[in-house]
C-alpha cells in the first residue's frame, strides 16, 4: 500500500487521541492522527514523522500523522507505520497476490459470521477462510508485542474464530507488525492478560497465529517476513 504527498515534520504534543502538534518547515500546526492507541513510545517530543495531505478541501485537519521514527538508545531510529488502517491494506494485498493462498483466490473485507466481522474472508476452490488482522506498532528490543492497551473486542474476535473453526471453516490471525528489524512476536500479558489466554485457546483448538513484519517507507507499508511466535 502506498500514500500519496508525504510531508516530513517534527513531532510537538499530543493534546489528545485524534490530535497531533507539528512542526512544518518551522511553522507549528495540528495534524489528524490514524492511530487512537496510546503509541507513548513511539510519539516522543522531537522525533521525525511523516504526514499524508489530503486532497480533500473540506477537512478540518488536512494531514494524517501515518509514520514515525523511533528514538533508539544507541541505535538509529526505527522507522514504524502507525496508521491503524495500514494494516488490513497491507493484509489484502498480501493475501490477493498469494501470500497465504493461491493468487486465484477470492478475497473480501469485512464479512460478518455469527456477531464478529471479521478483516479478511477467503474462497480458494474449496477452501474458505476468515482471517483477523491486528497491527502491531508495540516494540521493545526487537520483540513486538499485542495489544498495547485491554482490548475486550480484540478477545471477541478471538473466540468468533473459534466458532468460524468449529463449524468447518479455516481460522487465522494475522498480526502485521508495522516495522522491520523483529525477531519475536508474543502476546502482551502484562498489558491485557486475557487476550494472550485467549491466544493460547484459540491457537489450542487449531486457529492458525502468524505474525509478519513488513517493509516500511514514508511512502508505503508492504507484508514481508513471517516472524517467530512465543505464546
Amino acid at each position: 500500500m502506498r500514500y500519496p504527498n508525504i510531508i516530513p515534520a517534527t513531532f510537538l504534543s499530543r493534546p489528545n487521541r485524534f490530535v497531533a502538534k507539528v512542526l512544518i518547515n518551522g511553522a507549528e500546526e495540528e495534524v489528524h492522527v490514524k492511530n487512537t492507541g496510546r503509541c507513548r513510545e513511539l510519539l516522543v517530543p522531537g522525533c521525525r514523522v511523516y504526514l499524508t495531505r489530503s486532497s480533500n478541501p473540506a477537512r478540518k485537519l488536512p494531514c494524517d500523522l501515518v509514520a514515525v521514527e523511533k528514538l533508539r538508545d544507541g541505535k538509529e531510529p526505527l522507522l514504524v507505520n502507525m496508521d491503524s488502517q495500514a494494516p488490513n491494506k497491507a493484509a489484502f494485498e498480501w493475501v490477493k497476490s498469494g501470500g497465504l493462498f493461491s493468487a486465484e483466490a477470492e478475497v473480501k473485507s469485512e464479512v460478518t459470521f455469527g456477531d464478529s466481522r471479521f478483516d479478511l474472508f477467503v474462497r480458494d476452490g474449496e477452501r474458505q477462510a476468515f482471517i483477523e488482522v491486528k497491527g502491531v506498532t508495540l516494540e521493545h528490543g526487537g520483540v513486538a508485542s499485542f495489544p498495547d492497551a485491554p482490548t475486550e473486542r480484540g478477545v471477541k474476535h478471538l473466540y468468533g474464530l473459534e466458532k468460524a473453526l468449529a463449524s468447518g471453516f479455516e481460522a487465522y490471525v494475522l498480526f502485521v507488525i508495522q516495522m522491520k528489524e523483529i525477531s519475536l512476536f508474543r502476546p502482551n500479558d502484562e498489558t491485557h492478560r486475557e487476550f494472550g489466554d485467549a491466544l493460547r485457546r484459540v491457537s489450542a483448538s487449531g486457529v492458525k497465529i502468524l505474525a509478519y513484519d513488513c517493509l516500511v517507507t514514508p511512502e508505503s507499508m508492504v507484508t514481508d517476513s513471517p516472524v517467530e511466535i512465543a505464546l
